[in-house]
This record gives C-alpha cells, structure tokens and sequence, in this order.
C-alpha cells in the first residue's frame, strides 16, 4: 500500500499522517518515513519521523522536530508585551481630549441651567465695564471652536453592503471537486487522498462555489476567464449595492479594490471604474498581494481619506479571484488553499456626511493594523511562487499558527485599552504590573471581550483556527456561528468572508440599536487587522436583502468534525 492513515495521540484531529515509500538515499537502510500534515485555516506543516523503530532510537537528542504545540494556536495571552500596551494606550489618549471635554461641557450646561434672568442680567452688567476681557475671551472660545470643529475625526458611515452569491450553475460539492480534480489528469492518487482528507476535515459543506473554468471539463484557467470571474463576482456586489441605497454611480468619490493574487492590467478598479462610468477625479486605489486581510486594510485606508475629503462616498470592493490560482501540481504545501478557498466578493459603501447617519447601518468607531513583516520567518510563513515543475501555486509554511498566534496578540493588545470597558482595563492592568514589575507570581487576567463587543466577526480561514479562537477567547458557540456557519456554507472567500459573516448576523436578526461588532482577519506579510463598528439603528431582517436569506432558516447545522466524501 502506497499510503496509510495512522493514528496518534500526538496528532488533532486536522492532521493526517501518511506513511510514504522509503526514500531513494535510504532504500538500503530500511528507512520509511512519515510525513504529518496538518491543515490548520489552510496551513501545512511537515514532520518527517523516521517509521523503522530501532533508527528512530539512534536519533540524536539534537534533532530538530516539529513538535505538536507549533501546529496549534498559541495561548496568546500567556505573555504580553509592555510596547503594544503602551501603544494601546497612546491611540485612548490622542483621542481622550473629547472623553475629558464632554463631562465639562455636561457640567457648564447644568450650571447654566440654574441661572435666573435676574442672574444673567447681573452677568451682563458686570461684562460692560471689562470690555477687554469680553473681547479676549470671546475670542479664545471661537479659536478653540474653531480648531475643534477643523481638527476632529470625521464620523465614517457603513451605508450599506452586498455580498455576491454565484449562480447554481458554480455550485461545487465536495464529491464534484473529487470528480473534477481526477479527470483533470493533473494530480496522482496520493495527492487526490490527500485532498481528500482536507475536504472531509476542514469544516466546509456541499454548497460552496468554484468559477466555470476550473469546473469546465477539461478545466481551461486563464486571463480571460480570469476576468469573467472577477467581472461577474465584482459587478453582481455592487450591482446589488446600489440597488440598496439612493447613491448613485457618479456619487462615488473613493474606490478602493483588494484582490490578493489577481493584479490584471487595466487594474480591476479601473474595470469598475470602465463599467459605471465613475467620474474622472475620483481617487482610484487597487491593493494586492495583502492576503485575506485585505479586506479591513481597504476599510483603513478608505477611512484615512474620508478624514481629508469632505463630503464624499467611498466604495470598497473585497474580492479573490480563483480561475487562476487553481494550483495544478502535486507539492502538497501548496494543495490545501485548493481544498479551501471558494468563490466570492463584498461591496462595502462608507460616507463621511453626516446627514446620512439616519440611513446608515453601522458607524466605524476604530481601526488596528499589525504588520510583522520586518521578521523574516513571518514574512515567509505565505509565499506564492513555483513548484519544482514550474507550476504557481501559495505556499504555507509550518510556522503559520505560530505567526498568527504572535500577531493576534499585538493586535488585541493594541485593541484593549480602546474598547474594553475601565474595569477589566483596571484588572488587567493591576496583573500587568505585578507581574512585570513586582515579578508577582499571579495569573495573568484575561480580559473578557465578550464584555466589549456583541458580534464576532472572524475570518473564516479554517476550522481549526475557529476552534483555537473560540478557546482563547473565551467565546461561546452562539458567538462564533457566523463564522462557522460561513465557512461551511461559502468557504474560505478570503478578505470578504467577513462581509458574509456580518451578513448571517443581520439576516438572524441578531443586530441591535448600540450593539458593538469585532472583525478580525489575518494575512499573508503577516499582518492582523481589526475593525469596530457600532449599530447605528436595529437592523430588521425582513428588509434585507443578502445571500443568506431565502436558506437562513436552515441555519445554523451541526458541521461533524469528519465528514466522509
């Protein structure tokens, strides 16, 4: 038997391991070997061990193997690093100006109030004989006004959003993706078992989506079909988009697209912009090779340039594109994005005019960027490049969980001081210090986010990375249905994934006047990004219109942890 699956109590239950032929240079030793791969949010690692007893013992006590702890998340709140705390604290600060002015306006007004006309009359006769004071003090509260209403943030609205849902016809059961990838001719039987075994463990159901040319028999990737994909995909957001909100086309003033690893020249924004005939000054953004992160990235930077344009609407389009980045070759590092990405895309319309906070949905209340590219082993944990038969495809290296883990916890240290409530800032902070300054042997205190936010909104980049986060954070089933749920019923959509988990939500009818949501999503780089966005009104699921509302009664399903093909 050329394969074999055995078990371990060293391997969980999102690694196989396969027992492969003995390799050339060691033939004549007798030495098998055993490859595990472990598929954690489209990650592979490899632990070779040797399988013939007696040459495992004549192992040096030096050799270096994989051990279990790196294919899973790190306990991230185990250790925090005083920078990422003081920079938390920097972002409260450079904002606190409006936390101390408001309880002092809220004081002047209530003493006001308690003012007679016989007391203003008094104040007024007192005023005339020190004209001078009058005229410096009146002028210092029209410089400070002023510089408020020139210096302050201006509000972003999340008006509307769509998410694009591909026609029956790209339906792809996981029993097609089988089908479809024997007949291609391009995989050997160890590899298809390979797959195979991702399939049934990675957490997706039977109704995700794959573009016509990788379902065309036989499958014809390329630049066209490319751009039928990205057409149809981009095109059908916002149409839909549009059709929600009185906006119209020539309105839009900002547009910004992400798409990982398809970058075509004319750019996909300016595909957009050809089709809608958008106005020629608008300010045309097109990101790429940022991962499916990409998505809160372009939300970013799309609220940085509604602080220095006035009046003006921009749209963000988050989109993957497949047709070309179907890997086609047999290097098993690079099989397993195949067996989780799927088709999909979002459109997203934010305004900075206040007068459309009556119709907007949500309002952007913080941003937090982590970027660990300056490592280097970061950097390399995602590459896309060739395999040994020149064939593109992405590479994840063994130490993603480990990267990931490192730069969740930046970014939600960074986040903490701005959105937990001053209890838990206090509790943690009270840790903190006896632990790095008094060397106190305490716990650390894990702040409860739970007590922050009402929604969760993670990137749907696997099964086993929704499982770790869930432990880490403390958050209950109910809380991590959305993800769950559109993992299994879309894929990985990579950066617009966490558009149709917000979506499940609103289609739940779980959104709530006040409620808090937390996106978060990670990219190749690596980088760790967050968003935070308030409800601005309750949101009605009988009015809304979104991929998961003619089917959301049947959610949410039970996802078995093996599901046979």
């Amino acid at each position: 038997m050329f394969w074999e699956e055995r078990t371990s109590k060293h391997v969980d239950d999102m690694t196989v391991l396969v027992t492969a032929p003995p390799l050339e240079n060691n033939a004549k030793k007798g030495i098998n070997h055993c490859y595990a791969f472990s598929v954690l949010n489209s990650q592979f690692s490899i632990l070779i061990i040797p399988s013939n007893k007696e040459k495992m013992a004549e192992t040096k006590p030096n050799t270096t193997l994989i051990p279990p702890s790196s294919r899973n998340l790190p306990d991230f709140k185990k250790s925090v690093k005083l920078k990422y705390v003081k920079l938390g604290y920097h972002y409260l600060i450079t904002h606190g100006m409006y936390l101390f002015l408001s309880p002092l306006v809220v004081v002047i007004a209530a003493q006001l109030s308690t003012f007679s006309l016989e007391d203003l009359h008094d104040i007024w006769e007192n005023l005339q004989y020190n004209l001078i004071s009058v005229i410096l003090c009146s002028t210092l509260i029209v410089f400070l006004s002023t510089l408020y209403v020139m210096t302050r943030p201006r509000p972003v609205y999340l008006v509307n959003f769509s998410c694009y849902k591909p026609e029956e016809a790209r339906k792809c059961t996981k029993k097609i993706f089988m089908d479809q990838s024997r007949r291609s001719g391009f995989f050997t039987e160890e590899t298809l078992a390979f797959q195979q075994k991702i399939l049934e463990r990675a957490g997706l159901g039977e109704s995700t989506y794959f573009p016509e040319a990788v379902l065309n028999d036989p499958p014809n990737p390329s630049m066209s079909e490319a751009r039928k994909e990205a057409e149809a995909v981009m095109f059908g957001a916002i149409d839909e988009l549009f059709a929600k909100t009185p906006v119209k086309p020539k309105d839009i003033g900002i547009l910004i697209v992400n798409c990982s690893l398809f970058c075509p020249t004319p750019s996909l924004s300016a595909m957009i912009i050809n089709h809608y005939k958008l106005r020629g000054n608008i300010k045309s953004l097109n990101l790429g090779g940022m991962g499916c992160s990409a998505g809160l990235i372009s939300i970013d930077l799309a609220k940085d340039l509604l602080q220095v344009h006035p009046n003006s609407y921009a749209l963000v389009v988050s989109t993957e594109n497949i047709t070309l980045n179907w890997y086609s070759g047999n290097d098993r590092s690079k099989l397993v994005s195949n067996c989780l990405f799927r088709m999909g895309g979002a459109a997203i319309l934010l305004s900075n005019k206040r007068s459309d906070s009556r119709r907007s949905k949500y309002q952007l209340v913080d941003t937090v960027r982590t970027n660990k590219a300056s490592d280097d082993k970061c950097f390399g944990c995602v590459v896309q490049e060739e395999d040994s038969s020149g064939k593109i495809g992405v590479t994840l290296s063994k130490d993603l969980m480990a990267v990931a883990g490192d730069a969740l916890k930046t970014n939600i240290t960074t986040l903490g001081p701005l959105v937990l409530p001053m209890s838990e800032q206090l509790l943690f902070f009270a840790t903190l210090v006896g632990k790095k300054l008094f060397k106190m042997k305490i716990k650390p205190y894990i702040p409860d986010f739970k007590l922050a936010f009402e929604h969760f909104c993670i990137h749907a980049g696997g099964r086993a990375v929704l499982d770790e986060l869930e432990k880490n954070l403390q958050l209950s089933t109910w809380h991590m249905e959305p993800s769950r749920m559109t993992l299994y019923r879309f894929g990985n959509t990579s950066s617009s994934s966490l558009w149709y988990e917000l979506a499940y939500t609103e289609a739940k009818g779980r959104i709530r006047k006040g409620d808090r949501t937390w996106q978060i999503a990670f990219g190749s780089g690596f980088k760790c990004n967050s968003a935070v966005w308030k409800a601005l009104k309750t949101i009605n699921p009988a009015k809304e219109k979104n991929p998961w509302m003619d089917e959301i009664h049947q959610f949410p399903v039970e996802v078995p942890r093996i599901s046979l093909i």
